[in-house]
């Protein structure tokens, strides 16, 4: 045996305890690695089930989220024309309104992430509205209600959005998510319906209503907003905070000439259970505050409206994953402010390809 030989042998018996050691300690790094990409994506899950909150899109992954969702309000109005006698005793008109609303929205939203931290989507929602007014003028002398009704369906706005992850959620930070989105005008808005005369009981018109309900808002907008997610063994707190504006337009010298719709101050918080690889529950909540909407001209003088509008809802879910690239969930939100929905159930269905 040659010595070069000799020194090949020796050379390989002693690394081999090394070699040995070595391969259960990188095979321990791999799987420490997939167990935080698996947490990640757990989080994220347990985060985006009661609305976009998410952790960005894996890079090459393609999602189709179809989902349908059903919003129910109701109101009662009363309106006051007259003078009070006595505290007790009021001459004048009383009209009391009941106004039922119900939205049904279908919507197709597709996501591609681009990268390990950037993605983008687009989410088209066809929306089905029905509205129904029930009256009585008390001091008229009649019991009988009136009854109008209106509906409108049709194309909504659509929506295009881009996400970016500031960071990777390491040494005890969250996970935090920058957004903008816009929407675009693409819905019939309430300047494009026809508008009806209403009249009272002897035909003397007293105010003007849509023709059927609008799809639209009739204007850009523009939202960037960020969101937070932290993994807390075994809950997930979230967050997310946004500001959506919106362009004002020439609407007609009918409509006020250009309008100025309010802006929007969002935010919401929550948090999240796995009870196991599967099944997930989350509880949040949601804030917006809306500012009047202004009018170049003032188109009604006697109007008096509030300086903003306050929309709360307490929102509760459970999502199911099916398989490996499918879940479903389910998310109920109740609302807390009196201009909020009553009600609305959302029913999601995310495929990854």
């Amino acid at each position: 045996m040659s010595i070069q030989t000799r020194l090949l042998l020796t050379i390989s018996v002693c690394l081999s305890p090394v070699i040995a050691l070595a391969q259960p300690e990188q095979t321990e790094l791999r799987t420490g690695s997939n167990h935080a990409e698996q947490e990640s994506e757990q989080a994220s899950e347990i985060a985006s089930i009661t609305s976009d909150r998410g952790i960005v899109t894996q890079p090459g992954r393609f999602t189709i989220e179809p989902s349908l969702s059903h919003a129910h309000s109701n109101a009662t109005q009363v309106a006051v024309e007259g003078y009070t006698v006595i505290p007790a005793l009021l001459v004048g008109l009383i009209n009391i309104s009941e106004i039922q609303r119900d939205i049904f929205v279908g919507a197709v939203s597709l996501k591609y992430g681009f990268t390990s931290r950037f993605e983008a989507a687009v989410r088209v929602p066809y929306l089905s509205i029905q509205e129904d007014l029930r009256e009585r003028e008390a001091f008229e002398g009649t019991p009988v209600d009136t009854l109008r009704e209106s509906s409108g369906d049709g194309l909504g706005d659509v929506e295009l959005s881009v996400r970016y992850q500031l960071n990777d959620g390491l040494e005890g930070w969250p996970y935090i998510i920058s957004s903008f989105r816009v929407k675009a005008p693409t819905g019939d808005s309430p300047y494009d319906v026809d508008q009806q005369v209403i009249n009272d009981s002897q035909g003397n018109p007293i105010g003007i209503e849509l023709a059927e309900r609008p799809t639209g808002s009739g204007f850009w907008s523009f939202e960037p907003g960020l969101s937070f997610i932290y993994p807390s063994d075994p809950a997930v707190l979230y967050g997310n905070l946004s500001y959506v504006y919106t362009l004002k337009d020439e609407k007609g010298y009918q409509n006020g000439n250009t309008v100025n719709p309010g802006d929007v101050v969002r935010f919401g918080f929550g948090m999240g259970f796995a009870f196991n690889e599967r099944t997930s529950f989350s509880l949040g909540y949601d804030h917006s505050v809306i500012r009047k909407t202004t009018y170049e001209r003032n188109i009604d003088l006697f109007s008096a409206n509030f300086d903003s509008i306050q929309i709360g809802s307490l929102s509760f879910g459970l999502s199911q994953r099916l398989t490996s690239s499918t879940s479903l969930s389910l998310t109920v939100s109740i609302g807390v402010t009196e201009n909020a929905p009553n009600s609305e159930i959302t029913l999601k269905l995310p495929i990854s390809l």
